[in-house]
């Protein structure tokens, strides 16, 4: 099985996209031009790193996309691995994608080919900071690995205590499995040690927000208003304290 393609977007379900756009543009998120591959109103913002899909369509989410040339061939390794798709579509006239779930039911797709353009206006952080990592809730953290590593074999820090916190390198994306409580959907999180300056804006634009909502110490977590939380800390929780082997290389987790 190889890896999972380079990481594309964050899908989220947005049925009021105007709303959302002036959110993340407020924020400092930069619009993007999409492509027509959609048959429902599509739109994404980044900044640079990370790139925020924006979807008036009803479907299993947020959900980590992912782009892999010749998906039909993939599929196949896939099904043969035990891969069961939540769907699956792949046609010589139609826009090729699959998708599924990880052991824990947060979603994942992959598609033959990137769904908008980048642009250099993007290239900047955000009001949010650096963004360093995508945060999954897992039940358990090394179970949730086992379906990970294979796909995403490079594990890039590691931690036991308060709780079990796993990431890795899934090829575009800092992918952490985290067992916290406070940690309810697939999430955000960004590097911002500017906190006044982020406070001040948060409660100037009446945004929806949560002083220190329990996350590995953030100081605050933003509801964007299709639902998205947007965790803030002013550094890395996993800093430079935690190891992994020097390989790097997590596939040979116990199946």
């Amino acid at each position: 099985m190889s890896t999972i393609g380079r990481f594309l977007e964050f899908g989220v379900e947005a049925h009021d996209i105007l709303e959302s756009l002036h959110f993340y543009k407020t924020l400092g998120f930069t619009e993007l031009q999409c492509a027509d591959v959609f048959s429902h109103k599509y739109a994404v913002v980044s900044d640079g790193e990370l790139n925020i899909g924006l979807h008036d369509n009803s479907f299993d989410a947020p959900r980590m996309t992912f782009v892999q040339q010749d998906l039909a061939r993939h599929a196949r390794a896939m099904a043969d691995h035990g891969y069961e798709f939540s769907f699956l579509q792949l046609d010589e006239d139609a826009f090729n994608e699959l998708g599924f779930t990880d052991r824990d039911g947060n979603p994942v797709s992959m598609v033959e080919a990137r769904t908008f353009h980048m642009s250099e206006d993007a290239e900047k952080d955000s009001a949010c900071g650096s963004w360093f990592e995508l945060s999954l809730p897992v039940r358990e953290t090394v179970r949730a690995a086992q379906f990970w590593a294979p796909v995403a074999p490079a594990l890039l820090e590691m931690r036991e205590e308060p709780t079990m916190h796993m990431r890795f390198d899934a090829t575009g994306v800092a992918l952490g499995l985290s067992e916290s409580i406070a940690l309810k959907a697939p999430s955000l999180c960004f590097r911002n040690p500017d906190r006044a300056g982020l406070m001040a804006l948060l409660e100037q634009r009446g945004f929806d927000f949560e002083k220190y909502p329990g996350y590995e110490g953030a100081y605050v977590a933003i509801t964007a208003p299709e639902g998205t939380t947007l965790f803030v800390f002013e550094e890395d929780f996993l800093g430079e304290a935690y190891e992994v082997d020097e390989s790097g290389d997590a596939t040979d987790f116990p199946r």
